[in-house]
């Protein structure tokens, strides 16, 4: 059981069924010791603070609560993979741009090259690799493809026939393929957006925040800053879609820790579907984050989660990535275990077909797992991303906040310690504290 606070209340997750519950003080200490002791070791243990009689009448409360099925102290056995989920793919990430306009200071794609030559692809390898996803996905129906780069609009030609090509091959083989597209907005021109309008295509907008914070690390590929223009057409595409289907990201480093004053700051521009991610890599570097960072992050999370709440009570709320969390109707317990599906049903495409895991692993030889002209060959590597579960990872079975993180971020992993079954320890504090903020501000919305 994890107990914390949140707005001045005491809440009391069971890891294992998701029930959320607001306690007092001693209910709240009988929950952290319910899976450890026995009731009697309970009781002996709590009399010193509280009347033995009041323990044993908390302690009967949380019996009942677990012959209800709300509380459970067992955790439930791995899911039995099968072949018939190998290579039965979702999802595609197009890097139709291995090439950047921008050259943001911690780009893991190395300025939108991923380490490789600058590339753009081309049309036939772009309806290729919807055939292989079509032929892929088996008797999945609805399917995903991102465009992304570098900088997808620097091929739009090819991501407009991708799309036509994608929506008439679907559509013939009774499947439907959901569009997004992840941009830096310098190249949002009318033509573009009505492009995306039309096409009710989901996209994510690169912008960091307040102006001296997205300049310092978000520079043109001329040097100068990107702010100006880039907000601007921000706002203008938000605009011509009524403010729906979109995600403005941004990303924070040791150079703001203040990061929610970011947040604010894009709330004020008109603003409303918002993330802001911590930066991934960048050892030696400094902008990267480090452990001694972690009590001015938390702290910050939580003056977010304050404005978060504070604009809900206004009338005027906004959506934070992190903050919107379900606890009892969210991913099937399959997901929860799995997480995101990288190197399964979720794979990444470069400019020449090749497949790789994930956006994060392009590039990297030892990950590459075929073309959208072989089909995927390298099945070992699927089976070893899908063993790559909760179950492997000793670290998180030890972990409250296991089945709302599902393990945490693959490439992390493996970029941090070398393997994918270690998480990165500086992410899994900031995701726990986010996690608590959302539940809290779960349990909020529950009483209102």
């Amino acid at each position: 059981m994890h107990v914390f606070k949140f707005g001045g209340k005491s809440l009391a997750l069971d890891p294992i069924t998701g029930t959320l519950l607001e306690v007092d003080d001693l209910a709240g200490d009988v929950l952290k010791l319910w899976t450890k002791l026995k009731p009697e070791e309970i009781i002996a243990a709590l009399s010193v603070r509280y009347a033995a009689c009041d323990v044993k009448q908390a302690l009967s409360e949380a019996e009942d609560l677990a012959a209800a099925g709300l509380l459970d102290a067992v955790m439930p056995p791995e899911p039995i993979s099968t072949d018939e989920r190998v290579g039965q793919v979702k999802a595609l990430c197009l890097h139709v741009a291995h090439d950047c306009n921008l050259r943001c200071r911690y780009c893991f794609a190395g300025s939108g090259d991923f380490g490789l030559e600058r590339s753009l692809m081309d049309a036939a390898t772009g309806r290729a690799a919807v055939d292989f996803l079509l032929r892929s996905a088996r008797t999945r129906r609805h399917l995903e493809v991102d465009f992304f780069g570098g900088e997808p609009l620097l091929n739009f030609s090819v991501v407009r026939d991708i799309v036509i090509y994608g929506e008439e091959q679907a559509a013939q083989r009774d499947k439907v393929i959901r569009f997004t597209l992840t941009t830096n907005a310098t190249l949002l021109d009318d033509a573009v957006i009505d492009f995306l309008n039309d096409k009710q295509i989901a996209v994510v907008l690169s912008l960091d925040g307040r102006e001296v914070v997205n300049d310092r690390m978000r520079p043109l590929a001329s040097g100068a800053g990107s702010y100006g223009a880039v907000s601007q057409a921000i706002q203008k595409f938000v605009a011509s879609r009524a403010g729906k289907n979109y995600y403005v990201r941004g990303t924070y480093t040791a150079y703001n820790l203040d990061f929610a004053a970011d947040v604010m700051h894009l709330y004020d521009l008109g603003l409303r579907e918002l993330s802001i991610e911590p930066v991934v890599g960048g050892a030696g570097e400094s902008y990267a984050l480090r452990q001694h960072h972690l009590a001015v992050l938390r702290k910050e999370y939580e003056r977010l989660a304050d404005f978060y709440v504070t604009k809900q009570d206004e009338g005027d709320p906004f959506n934070f990535f992190h903050f919107n969390l379900a606890t009892y109707d969210g991913p099937c317990f399959g997901k929860r275990v799995s997480g995101c599906g990288a190197g399964c049903d979720y794979l990444a495409v470069t400019p020449d077909g090749d497949l790789y895991p994930c956006h994060q692993f392009v590039g990297q030889k030892d990950f590459a797992m075929g073309s959208v002209a072989t089909g995927i060959t390298a099945t070992g590597l699927v089976s070893r991303f899908s063993k790559a579960n909760l179950y492997r990872k000793p670290e998180c079975l030890r972990c409250w906040a296991k089945f709302f993180c599902s393990g945490g971020c693959h490439a992390q992993s493996y970029h941090s310690n070398g393997t994918l079954l270690q998480p990165d320890a500086l992410h899994c504090e900031l995701q726990r504290k986010r996690i608590e903020l959302a539940l809290g501000i779960s349990a909020l919305r529950s009483v209102q």
